[in-house]
């Protein structure tokens, strides 16, 4: 599926209101996860309190031991830093990668802004290598900002 196709998807999972918050960041998670064949990991991770850490929120995929990341640590907690995209098309050629998996080979973080502050970010691992594209990041950072409006 086409990704332009999916953000009528994202739109109607955010606007259920009769939801709570967590079960449509999960619903997003599911539907991503099954429409794009090579998102194998999709998962939210929000910055903990006042803490300089992220915690893990909902997520599809392999169960991960990862559940808190101090900021500066692996790919989401440098996103959590640095307020940009990350994109990493080798996992394996990263000094500052935490594997979750033996079988992930690239990974997208794209962090989440309300009110102009990092409160977060949606991260994807991939079993197949160099899978995103410019494309991808688009597609996300408006799942981003869907979701940021949702939490706002």
């Amino acid at each position: 599926m086409q990704l332009e196709q999916l953000k009528p998807k994202i739109e109607n999972i955010i606007s259920q209101s009769e939801s709570s918050i967590d079960e449509r960041l999960r619903a997003i998670c599911e539907l991503l996860e099954k429409e794009i064949t090579y998102y194998n990991w999709v998962g939210f991770y929000f910055k903990n309190g006042d803490k300089n850490e992220l915690k893990l929120g909902p997520y599809v995929g392999e169960p991960t031991d990862h559940i808190i990341i101090p900021f500066g640590k692996g790919i989401c907690g440098q996103v959590a830093i640095s307020n940009q995209n990350f994109v990493v098309p080798d996992v394996s050629a990263q000094d500052n990668y935490i594997a979750c998996s033996i079988t992930v080979k690239a990974e997208i973080v794209i962090p989440i802004f309300v009110n102009g502050e990092n409160i977060g970010q949606i991260d994807i691992d991939s079993n197949t290598p160099n899978p995103f594209n410019e494309e991808d990041e688009r597609f996300l950072e408006f799942v981003c900002e869907k979701v940021a409006k949702l939490i706002a």
